[in-house]
Order: structure tokens, then sequence, then C-alpha cells
């Protein structure tokens, strides 16, 4: 269970922020799964060794986010949600992997660019310094819920007008067969956790504070080639990954 000792006065991050985060993960881990409710405010400040006012605004983000809800003469309850599955595997496709689990997935493009590499988009992709790049921005949704923002780098050489493509269809796997990809890879993964960005905040229609899981992932082609590299941010409290071959 949380304690004190796991708030940093000095850390830079609210105090509130980070009993949120530490509320969040003891709820995601089911330690108050008997009762349904996170315990009274007096507990947890005591807990904390907060005073009460920083727990309401803790729980008052926690609502924001729909985790919990205030029940009046009841206490707090939590807000039962289950997580989408996404499996990240040889062959990760957001649509299929999210399969059954929602009734209408869409993925809409937010904005897009045709510019110079970065170091590490180069690196990723393989590409010379000084390569061309289109950049897309895009948020995909499954029934109606936000599930990720991602940011991807195509080699623009080989994927010019990628981006009207993909906004027609609202899929990376469909826009990339209209460039004669039919099939593709996935190289590498790595996933990290982090609080999400103002941007992601707004886009995701998260609460400041809240944790989102990100994927730096590496697609290629059958004969190996890099196609695209991006880089998406997962709410951690709506999505879940498992690791498949």
């Amino acid at each position: 269970m949380t304690d004190v000792a796991t708030v940093q006065r000095q850390k830079g991050v609210a105090l509130w922020r980070q009993i949120a985060d530490k509320i969040r993960a003891n709820i995601s881990a089911g330690e108050y799964d008997s009762t349904g409710m996170v315990p009274p405010e007096t507990v947890l400040a005591e807990q904390f060794g907060v005073n009460r006012h920083t727990i309401r605004s803790a729980l008052a983000a926690l609502g924001q986010e729909g985790i919990v809800r205030a029940m009046q003469g009841r206490g707090t309850m939590i807000e039962v949600k289950d997580r989408f599955n996404f499996p990240i595997s040889r062959r990760t496709r957001f649509t299929q992997g999210i399969g059954r689990q929602a009734r209408d997935i869409e993925g809409f493009l937010l904005s897009s660019a045709r510019e110079i590499a970065t170091a590490e988009v180069a690196r990723w992709l393989k590409l010379a310094p000084g390569t061309e790049v289109i950049r897309l921005e895009a948020v995909r949704k499954a029934d109606g819920r936000a599930l990720s923002r991602a940011t991807t780098w195509f080699p623009a050489a080989r994927f010019e007008g990628i981006a009207e493509v993909f906004a027609k269809t609202g899929s990376v796997t469909k826009a990339l067969s209209e460039f004669g990809v039919g099939d593709y890879l996935r190289d590498k993964t790595e996933i990290t956790a982090r609080h999400a960005e103002p941007d992601d905040v707004a886009t995701l229609e998260l609460t400041p504070g809240a944790i989102v899981l990100v994927t730096r992932a590496l697609n290629t082609d059958p004969d190996g080639e890099p196609i695209q590299y991006s880089i998406t941010r997962f709410p951690a409290d709506r999505v879940q990954f498992t690791i498949g071959g």
C-alpha cells in the first residue's frame, strides 16, 4: 500500500498530482477491490501526510478522468471501466488489435508536414542526414473514447501523399497498401510511461497529471526496409498491452 514515504515534497510535481497517481495505481492494482471504494479522505490524508484539501484535489482530478465518483454520504466510489487490450506482436495493427473490443474504431489526422528528419528519426528509419520525411499527427478512437495519439514519420521519397490517403481512410495499414506495402512487420518497440504533456491532455481528453504509456516503434516492409517510425501515447487507465510473438 502507498504511504507518505512515496510522496516527495520537493520533487517539482504538485502533491495532489503525486497522490492522484498513487491512488490511480492502487486502483489499477486492485487494492480497493474488496470495497469498491477509495479509503475515506481522513485515512488518505493520514496515509500521505497531507491535509484533506490536498486529498480532495487529487480525488477531483481522478473524478474528471472518470476513474472515481463522489457519492454523497457514502464516500468515493471507483468507476469500473475495462481497459482495452492492445496486443504488440510481429504484426501490430491498431484496428485488428482492438478488434471485437469496440463497435466503432476511427482514425483522425490532426496535422501533417514535410520536414527534414531529426537525428532521432533518421537513426530509426536508417536515413541519411538531411533526408526529408512526412510527419503525421493522428488520434485513434474506439467507441468515441480516445485511445492513442501518434506522431509518425515516413520516408518522403517513398510515401509522398500518404497524409492525404490517411486522412481519407483513417488507417495506416490502408494507407500503406496504397503505396504497394501489402504487409509490414514490427521490428522494434520500446515502452515507457510519463505524465501527459499539454497537447496530449487536450487531444486524449485527460486531466493534467494523467499517466500515458509511450511506445516508440519501428515498422519495416517484408524486405526489412524501415518504412514507419512512431511515437504513440496511450492513456494508462484506458489501455493495457499484451506482448506477443
